[in-house]
């Protein structure tokens, strides 16, 4: 058993990583403790706003990196460096922080609601991925290596959102620097990033079954040969970074081998069934056409049960791939890390079956004060049905950009604060009145930013008369959802928190590898 004395050893280790670590990216603490000396010292306005965004409200606190949505409560659960937080959002334009894990963690960039229906009631979970260190005061039998960088699966059980508590782990064989359920309201499967250190140049994901959420196994692919084998996949390259799912029986796989589509209605056995070829991997023509300098980040296709091979690109068919490049140490930015549109031309297995369509820099969107040594590359996005996406650029703040002309994508809004590191943005899910999730997205954003917190922001959305303030229909006793927290999910009582900041960058000895 690890004592409490183990764990100060393991996060004094942490943090003097942290302080040994050189200025990159993710790691680059002075930048970062920079921005919240600015912030405290009041740049918390925004610089920079378009007519279309508007702020409404803003949340400081643990630093913000990644978040997710239940399906079947109005709650949001947000990762960052020192904890895990639950905020009940019955009013999405004021998130309440209901409940805090202290957890200290790097990075878990990309934080997975789960749901599971037990008998009449449904449990709750977000999933944490460690990708080098995790440790809490109140799980003190487990203390990852901070130098190894032990990986591992976490559940963390939120099913009352005020006690959020560690349920269950599983080691790893493969990188889990993002985590993601196959099926969000039935999470029984969870993909990994992937990476290729087993077999040099053979890229790899686990599967880990979550039947019995108390006991979480990682999958063997391959029983009759000794040892736990993982699942091969090309789209990792070098290194893997995210599975997105899109509700028609398909997993989209990201990484430095560009994206690649993945048929998983067997969640066992998933098949590959497109790629973006060698247009999208980085160790062919992806670093020379700048579809892929560094590593295809996360992505989404929208409409995907509408997908029909060999129909014209375009939202309504089914067949656009979006697409986030990241670029994040590259300070040119014009091409430090874009957002791009893709052709699913068909579903085959076919080789270069996806093809490039256009892709947008921050420089591109004329949106963003352009100094030298920005840190600006395109991060994580969400999509809303009407055709917009919000996006974080690090420190090009939240934008919004129209995709409804996939071949064209352009400027719709923007939010820059100065002080500020947006990783990511999400669209509030649009709740009904049992405070479950439409399908629809409303027209409020909740930016994710490692030295603000979160930001609360309302987007005005073509054709729904609104404007930049948020849908009266949103609040509390309006048209839209009415339900409040109390009525779908059992309050507890709230702990406190002792928070330490602690941002850790590893490298490796030929490469950089993929840890944003």
């Amino acid at each position: 058993m690890r004592t409490l004395p183990s764990l100060a050893a393991a996060l004094t280790l942490a943090t003097s990583l942290a302080l040994s670590a050189p200025a990159l990216a993710h790691g680059d603490r002075d930048r970062m403790q920079q921005k919240r000396s600015d912030y405290a010292a009041g740049l918390n306005a925004p610089v920079v706003m378009s007519p279309s965004v508007s702020l409404v409200d803003t949340n400081p606190g643990s630093a913000g990196i990644s978040g997710c949505f239940m399906k079947t409560a109005p709650l949001f659960v947000m990762s960052g460096l020192d904890s895990v937080v639950v905020h009940d959002i019955s009013n999405p334009v004021d998130p309440q922080r209901v409940g805090t894990l202290a957890s200290l963690q790097f990075e878990n960039e990309a934080m997975s609601c789960g749901e599971r229906k037990v008998g009449r009631s449904t449990q709750r979970f977000a999933l944490i991925g460690v990708d080098l260190y995790q440790a809490s005061p109140g799980d003190v039998e487990h203390v990852n290596d901070p130098v190894r960088g032990d990986y591992e699966l976490i559940i963390v059980d939120v099913t009352d959102p005020t006690a959020p508590r560690i349920r269950a782990r599983a080691p790893s064989t493969t990188s889990t620097h993002t985590v993601t359920c196959v099926v969000d309201t039935d999470c029984r499967y969870v993909y990994s990033a992937g990476d290729d250190n087993q077999v040099p140049g053979q890229g790899s994901f686990s599967i880990f079954d979550l039947t019995d959420l108390d006991h979480p196994v990682e999958v063997d692919s391959d029983p009759a040969t000794q040892g736990l084998q993982p699942f091969r996949s090309d789209a990792v390259g070098w290194g893997g970074h995210k599975w997105n799912f899109d509700g028609a029986g398909h997993g989209v796989h990201t990484g430095a081998g560009g994206s690649y589509v993945y048929d998983v209605s067997n969640p066992l056995k998933p098949v590959e069934v497109a790629n973006t070829g060698a247009a999208g991997d980085s160790g062919r023509d992806g670093m020379t056409n700048g579809f892929n300098n560094f590593i295809h980040h996360n992505s989404f296709q929208p409409n995907a049960t509408a997908f029909r091979a060999g129909a014209a690109p375009s939202l309504a068919n089914g067949n656009i791939l979006l697409v986030t490049e990241e670029d994040y140490e590259n300070p040119d930015c014009s091409t430090a890390g874009s957002f791009q549109t893709w052709h699913v031309k068909r579903l085959d297995g076919s080789d270069g079956s996806i093809v490039p369509l256009a892709k947008v820099e921050l420089a591109d969107l004329a949106t963003y004060p352009l100094p030298a040594g920005a840190f600006c590359s395109a991060h994580w996005f969400d999509y809303h049905q009407s055709g917009l996406v919000t996006i974080g650029y690090y420190g090009g703040g939240t934008q919004i950009i129209d995709v409804s002309d996939p071949l064209a994508p352009s400027s719709h809004g923007f939010a820059w604060f100065g002080a500020s590191e947006v990783w990511d943005s999400y669209w509030v899910p649009v709740y009904n009145s049992r405070g479950v999730a439409t399908g629809k997205k409303t027209n409020v954003a909740y930016s994710v930013d490692l030295v603000r917190g979160l930001d609360v922001l309302a987007v005005d959305v073509d054709g729904d008369s609104v404007g930049a303030v948020p849908d009266p229909a949103l609040l509390p006793g309006g048209a839209g959802t009415d339900v409040g927290l109390t009525d779908t999910v059992p309050l507890g009582v709230l702990g406190g928190l002792g928070a330490l900041l602690v941002v850790v960058r590893r490298r490796g000895s030929s490469r950089v590898l993929p840890r944003d």
